[in-house]
Formats: structure tokens, C-alpha cells, sequence
């Protein structure tokens, strides 16, 4: 959701920018522009003194021009709040039982699951990062496969062994997992 957000506003900032930009450029550079144009010469400027002087008087000019500068303020906060935010889950609530639930840190479960799917056959490294709500996890892994693994035996044991295991320990319904595949690189093999 957060990078659609982010691809949305750099998109219409992007738009924007250029937009006006090129006015500028254009109006500046003397070249003929459209009577629609924002700009219509190089001594022509954004608000002339008459604009300025008749939205003084008017009433609901300030307090319309306040509100939405704090309504893009607010945007912006919240914006700049949503980044800094952790993507990683800390903790992981457990069911153990009794009803009031356990928590496991995160970055153990990630660590154990990591371990796990290193130790599968063709699975040279494993990163795995935690997302989503302490109460319903989802995982994504990094797997960085040898030159001989099948890809989809691979995917195959992570499922079943290494999720499966983590899933089955945190006591979750479900373990949703997003895997990701590389094949290391390797040399030429030499034939004699």
C-alpha cells in the first residue's frame, strides 16, 4: 500500500513540476505559448498587484487558503510518519494457551526460519523479514539457490519443512510467504 502511495505522489509531483517548470522555461525564453498558459512572456509574473488586491477583501480567502495549507501539511506528516515507520515485525503474539497469548520476538523467528531454510539442500543463503500484524505474520524470503538446485523442489521444502515448522511453533493458523529465488553464479565447468 505504502510504495502504491509513494508512486502515486512522486507521479504527480513529477507531473506538476514539469508542468510548470516548462512554462516557465517557455515563457521566459520569449517562445510563443498558448492563451491557456500560465506565463505569457519573460517580465510576466505568477499573481499581477490587481490579483492580489482582490482576494484581500474577500472573507472566506484566508481561512480557504489556511485550510488547505494545513491539510498539506497534515499529508505531509502523515507521509513522512508512514516511512518511518518499521517495515519488520518486532514481536509475534503466541497463542500459549491460557488466553492471554506470548510474544516472540521477531527477529528470533526470522532467524530460526532463516537458519532452517540455509540448512535445505541447493539453498546457499536465506534472508527472511517479518511483515504484517503481531497476530497475523506473513514472511518474506530471500532464497540464494547453488548452480544445481531445482527451483521448485526448493520452493517446495520451504513450504512444507521450513514454514511449515515455523507456522506450527508460533501456533498460526497460517504463515502467508513471499519467496524470492536467485541462483548464485558459479564458474564454467571445464571439460577435459
Amino acid at each position: 500500500m505504502l510504495s502504491t502511495v509513494n508512486r502515486v505522489l512522486l507521479g504527480l509531483a513529477g507531473l506538476v513540476l514539469v508542468f510548470l517548470g516548462g512554462a516557465a522555461v517557455a515563457a521566459g525564453a520569449g517562445w510563443p505559448v498558448p492563451s491557456w498558459w500560465l506565463w505569457e512572456g519573460p517580465n510576466d509574473v505568477l499573481l499581477s498587484q490587481a490579483d492580489r488586491d482582490r482576494w484581500r477583501d474577500e472573507g472566506w480567502w484566508w481561512p480557504s487558503v489556511i485550510a488547505v495549507l494545513a491539510v498539506v501539511v497534515l499529508l505531509a506528516l502523515w507521509w513522512v510518519i508512514a516511512q518511518l515507520r518499521r517495515a519488520r515485525l518486532s514481536e509475534v503474539l503466541v497463542d500459549s494457551g491460557d488466553g492471554e497469548g506470548a510474544l516472540l520476538r521477531g527477529r528470533a523467528l526470522e532467524g530460526v526460519l532463516a537458519g532452517e531454510a540455509e540448512s535445505l539442500e541447493g539453498v546457499a543463503r536465506a534472508h527472511v523479514a517479518l511483515t504484517g500484524r503481531r497476530s497475523t505474520p506473513s514472511a518474506r524470503v530471500a532464497l540464494l539457490l547453488e548452480p544445481y538446485a531445482s527451483p521448485g523442489e526448493s520452493l517446495t521444502r520451504l513450504t512444507e519443512e521450513a514454514v511449515g515448522h515455523a507456522r506450527d511453533s508460533a501456533g498460526l493458523e497460517v504463515l502467508p510467504a513471499e519467496v524470492r529465488l536467485k541462483s548464485a553464479k558459479h564458474g564454467a565447468r571445464r571439460v577435459s
